[in-house]
């Protein structure tokens, strides 16, 4: 069975020769300082009446000032802070962007995650990831050169935790034997690799159910996006889908004519630069864009209601 046939929030969010948008929190405009976390509420209920999709949340566990982002992502942990944003808005996917598996014990994140899909149905997507933050390992006592296999075994424990009934488990993280996780979700969780989670385009290919990769200009993503799609082809069937993701850095300026200039993995430019930037990467064959606004020079506010209000029309 196809994702896009039981789980309602993925098959609104991702389909196939179209571009959708969300937003990573936090929605503020706070650069490399700790963002204040005021109005997330306001502006979530906000981005969800505009029409973007998805609501991305980071895991960071400690604050490391050597990292090229300090601000521990939205400060809060992301499964909580999920749950609070989800009850404070009705129909706007929830996304982790992306869980660090090998950080958590795989039947945690199993409980997690589907305590979340029951509590709010088709709208938690997973995006997975093996991480990247040292301080974080070494908070945890996980070797970070190994991040490879402890990230593929919690992913196989995970998997078999939340959809088999009494499985038989035992890997680094411990023993299943006759018992069983409850709840079980009611219906598959989206599980979106980010990067290669150290392991294969193969394996990405077979078992993510989206592929979120890194910011590039539409040039270099096109043979990247070609190949996931062959890859995911090859073992799902020629009509397969899975989407592909990207986040974008931006900085929209007033000026709806500006010009588009290159900051650091995205861009600064008005509203028509970005309609033409989007369109380029919509034809390119990325299917989401998740739009960071930490460094946007204008309120945030004002921001989030051009997009929803003149951009997002553009790619109905």
């Amino acid at each position: 069975m196809k994702m896009s046939e039981y789980h309602k929030g993925y098959s609104k969010a991702f389909q196939e020769n179209k571009i959708s948008f969300g937003l990573t929190i936090p929605l503020e405009n706070y650069k490399k300082q700790v963002p204040a976390m005021v109005r997330q509420v306001e502006r979530a209920r906000m981005a969800e009446q505009l029409n973007f999709q998805v609501l991305w949340l980071q895991d960071v566990l400690l604050e490391d000032p050597t990292f090229e982002d300090p601000a521990t992502g939205q400060i809060y942990d992301s499964f909580i802070y999920a749950v609070y944003l989800a009850s404070h808005t009705s129909t706007i996917n929830i996304g982790t962007a992306a869980t660090v598996l090998p950080l958590r014990h795989p039947l945690r994140t199993a409980k997690e995650a589907a305590s979340i899909e029951r509590l709010f149905p088709d709208r938690f997507l997973l995006g997975v990831s093996s991480g990247d933050r040292r301080k974080d390992f070494e908070g945890l006592g996980i070797p970070i050169m190994e991040r490879s296999e402890w990230f593929r075994e919690a992913f196989n424990d995970l998997n078999q935790a939340l959809y088999e009934e009494f499985p038989e488990i035992k890997s680094r993280f411990g023993t299943m034997k006759k018992s069983n996780l409850v709840p079980k979700p009611q219906c598959k969780i989206p599980m979106l690799m980010t990067g290669y989670c150290q392991q294969t385009l193969d394996f990405v290919g077979e078992h993510s159910d989206g592929w979120m990769f890194y910011p590039q200009r539409p040039v270099q993503q096109l043979p990247l996006i070609k190949s996931y799609r062959d890859k995911v082809q090859a073992y799902h069937g020629s009509h397969a889908f899975r989407p592909f993701i990207m986040p974008l850095p931006l900085d929209l300026v007033e000026n709806r004519n500006a010009p588009i200039k290159k900051i650091p993995a995205g861009y600064q430019t008005g509203r028509l630069g970005l309609i033409k930037i989007l369109e380029q990467y919509r034809l390119t064959g990325v299917n989401h864009i998740m739009f960071g606004l930490s460094g946007s020079s204008r309120n945030i506010e004002d921001v989030i209601k051009e997009i929803g209000e003149e951009v997002i029309p553009h790619f109905k």
